[in-house]
């Protein structure tokens, strides 16, 4: 198999390894997912993207996560591969959309008044329904759910934004160790699929400070369904508006749940580097 070309970007830190199916060739992604994520010995990165042709959209993603596991969505890096398709030019943009495991999602590429490029994801609608993350807390909704992980009770708020999310609010943010909760979190026997967690502390109505968790990554800097579903989580359990600035330790996102139901999600995208994979039996 013959050296692979890829692309690192990120957004807010939140970083993938991208690989252009229009020209490139990608026979195990599972196992390319895992060696080029790898932070010693490979690129280094929270997963594997691959953008490709689509038949219902302008192109499709999928995604891999750094264990190899399949991810059905990823709002960071989405928007990343709206930058991608539009420099590259697979997309025409500034608007174009893109076809994932949790259907076709409209995207805008836009420039803000200090130039800094910013992607507008349509990320549709959130789902609340215990069936949807799946749960097997018995609930209809699980809002406020006091649930006892790893000898702790916590407070959580399930959505499901293409992919499951769990919110904690917290008022002591700094004292959370992501590094032992999360692995707990992720594997309960309540989330037979896992589940991403997200320790949310309030600022202000409009604002709120947050740190992730994520399903088959780890500890990462950013989350973009995550901060989603925080904002559905802190409206409807009455702590902050329909629109908020979700600070990450990567930087911000701007959040809105609409009238409409539909979630928008806004933020940067960046292209790292790009270059080759020497050998493309590694990935087998």
């Amino acid at each position: 198999m013959p050296a692979m070309k890829f692309t690192k970007m990120h957004g807010l830190g939140n970083d993938y390894v991208y690989v252009d199916l229009f020209t490139e060739r990608v026979e195990d992604p599972r196992s390319l997912a895992r060696r080029i994520s790898d932070r010693h010995t490979g690129v280094g990165a929270d997963g594997l993207i691959l953008i490709g042709p689509s038949g219902i959209a302008d192109l499709r993603m999928e995604m891999y996560n750094a264990d190899g596991s399949r991810g059905e969505m990823c709002g960071n890096g989405i928007r990343c591969v709206a930058r991608y398709a539009v420099d590259h030019g697979r997309a025409a943009g500034p608007t174009l959309r893109i076809e994932t495991d949790c259907g076709v999602k409209a995207a805008e590429c836009l420039v803000d008044g200090d130039g800094l490029r910013l992607v507008r994801i349509d990320m549709g609608r959130p789902d609340l329904a215990a069936r949807a993350i799946p749960t097997t807390i018995p609930a209809e909704r699980v809002i406020n759910h006091p649930l006892r992980i790893a000898g702790a009770t916590h407070l959580v708020t399930c959505v499901s934004m293409g992919n499951p999310h769990a919110v904690v609010f917290t008022e002591e943010l700094d004292s959370v160790g992501l590094e032992a909760i999360g692995p707990a979190f992720e594997h309960a026997q309540q989330f037979p699929r896992g589940i991403n967690v997200h320790f949310v502390q309030i600022n202000s109505r409009a604002e709120v400070t947050m740190k992730t968790w994520e399903r088959g990554s780890g500890v990462t800097r950013a989350c973009g369904t995550g901060a989603c579903a925080v904002c559905v989580a802190g409206a409807v359990t009455g702590r902050t508006d329909r629109r908020i600035t979700a600070q990450l330790p990567g930087g911000r996102l701007f959040i809105e749940w609409a009238g409409s139901d539909q979630v928008y999600m806004t933020g940067p995208a960046v292209e790292v580097f790009s270059g080759v994979w020497p050998d493309g039996r590694l990935a087998k």
